[in-house]
């Protein structure tokens, strides 16, 4: 059974930075976060194809950086520069070779003016 364990959200003054961590159960196509504000869809954050490029929404583009570590199956959303527009409910997603999606539990990110 596929597993996404997110960490590393919690609550944080605007202009501080966090560090979110997702461990996968296996290897997926590609890996990343989307968002969901309260009140608002879900949309993307950050996805990184496996050996290839990354996608980032242009409201995170300068302040979040997503990296992947293949061998330990886990990606990581640096932000820095963080603004109260930024919080939310972040999930880990995943692309399997065979195209399924997987999402994570979500962790909360709340950033205070």
């Amino acid at each position: 059974q596929v597993q996404l364990v997110e960490s590393g959200g919690g609550l944080v003054q605007a202009g501080g930075s966090l560090r979110l961590s997702c461990a996968a159960s296996g290897s997926f196509f590609s890996m990343g976060w989307y968002r969901q504000a309260p009140g608002k869809q879900r949309e993307l954050v950050a996805v990184k194809v496996s050996g290839g490029s990354t996608n980032y929404a242009e409201f995170v583009k300068g302040r979040f950086t997503l990296s992947r570590d293949n061998a330990k199956n886990t990606v990581y959303l640096q932000m820095t520069t963080l603004k109260p527009e930024d919080t939310a409910v972040y999930n880990c997603y995943a692309r399997g070779w065979n195209g399924m999606e997987y999402w994570g539990k979500g962790t909360l990110v709340t950033v205070s003016s």
